[in-house]
Order: structure tokens, then sequence, then C-alpha cells
């Protein structure tokens, strides 16, 4: 796939990478293949996931398509940064074209970005998993490569005003390939997929330089102050539930 944007608009992220003297701590980035499909599936605690998360396939040379918002393409600023860069965008009321769309890519060798919560995660836990994942990668036969972001929620979160002062960490995970076949059940190879991430979500806080009690970017399992996954629930469904009420144009 020829790419004109996308090797410019990461060299911008690196030099913005670099004025914010971002520290980044990478593990097991060898595990995401150099050639090939993989669908990249990645936990999602902010607005700059996307960002961050491709950075992490920059040791094997690879871009990353996401899976994203079809809002995000149409809107004047985001829309033709999106598009350029070949990103995949996901309409929910219409996903059938979305998923054919990224089987499309992955068979041609790309690797294909999703995020199995499909949305971010106010307690900074693991949500549930939706299979669309696992059963992408077993329809292209690819391999499904598990990645963990930590500390970019301190960046841009829900509830939490932005936040891109100097200095900052951000610790990047990856675990190694796990393969999927269409004989696989897709329930079970899609909680398998939940146990990994969680383990190495686990590891990564518990590594991540500092875990102050009472944070509000820390779990309140590791005694933080973020919300508990019941509670940040409840307020994703008063979320959807003022989104409802809006009036439609």
């Amino acid at each position: 796939m020829r790419d004109i944007l996308y090797p410019p608009v990461i060299g911008l992220a690196k030099t913005a990478f670099k004025v914010l003297d971002l520290k980044f701590q990478l593990t097991g980035t060898e595990h995401v293949p150099r050639s090939g499909g993989a669908v990249l599936a990645l936990n999602h605690i902010s607005y700059v996931d996307f960002v961050i998360g491709g950075f992490g396939a920059q040791p094997s040379k690879r871009l990353v398509r996401f899976m994203a918002k079809e809002v995000l393409f149409r809107n004047r600023y985001s829309g033709p940064l999106m598009r350029g860069m070949h990103h995949i965008p996901v309409d929910r009321g219409a996903g059938a074209g979305s998923y054919r769309e990224a089987l499309r890519y992955l068979k041609e060798g790309e690797i294909v970005g999703v995020f199995p919560e499909a949305t971010i995660s106010r307690s900074f836990e693991l949500k549930e998993f939706k299979s669309g994942t696992i059963r992408m990668a077993a329809a292209a036969g690819v391999p499904v490569i598990p990645m963990v972001l930590w500390g970019t929620q301190r960046m841009m979160t829900k509830d939490h005003p932005r936040d891109f002062s100097r200095h900052q960490r951000v610790s990047i995970t990856v675990g190694e390939p796990i393969t999927v076949t269409r004989a696989d059940d897709a329930t079970e190879a899609t909680e398998h997929l939940h146990k990994t991430m969680s383990g190495l979500l686990d590891t990564t806080i518990r590594d991540y330089h500092e875990q102050p009690p009472g944070a509000w970017w820390l779990p309140a399992s590791y005694g933080g102050g973020a919300p508990t996954p019941e509670e940040a629930e409840r307020l994703d469904q008063e979320e959807l539930r003022r989104r409802a009420e809006r009036p439609k144009n």
C-alpha cells in the first residue's frame, strides 16, 4: 500500500515526543512481525492511544491501520489525516463494510489495530472484550498481537483535563503472538486474549515508575482513585443516556 502521508505524520509525532521529552518504556516490541498481516489488539485508556500504539510498532518498521470511529473521518481536521494514512472507518450501525475492509488489509499483509473494548475504560482496567478481534484474525489467517499501553491516560482521557506537560512516562508492552483458527471457539479465544492482556497490564502497572496512593490515573484495585469497574460502567451508561437525549440535527 502506497503511503505518502503516513511517514511524515510519524516524523511529526516523533518530534512532538522529543519536545515533550516523553520517556518510553518499550517491552516485547520484537513480537510485532516485520512482515505479513496481523491484528494488533490494544487496551484503550486514552484519546492518544492511536498515536502511541502506532509508535509501539515502529521498532519493527511497521505501519498500523487502525479501526476507528467513522466520525473521525468526517471531521474537517482529522478526516484527511485518517483517510490519508489508510485507517479504517467503523460505522457501528453498518459494521460489515468495515470488517470486510479490515480483512482485505490483513490479507494484503497489513497490520490492523483494534481496541477490543470498543471504548475508553474509565477504570483503566480492561473492560469486556468484543469477539470481533478474534473472528477477524481467524478469518484472515493471521495472528493476534496483544499490546498494552500505560501512562497515556495521564495525557488525555475521559473526565479529566488534558495534560501534555513535559517529562511524562509511557509504557508499551507487547506480548507473544496468539494463533487462532476458524476451528477455535471465538468466545474462549476472546477470554484467553482478555486474560493474556490482563496479565500484561498488571505487569506493566507494577513496573511503572510510580504508583502514588489515591492518584486519579491509578486503578482502584491498585490503591488509586480511578472509578472501580462497576462505577465506570455506571458512568458509561450515563454518558450513553445523555447522548441518546441529545436532539438530532
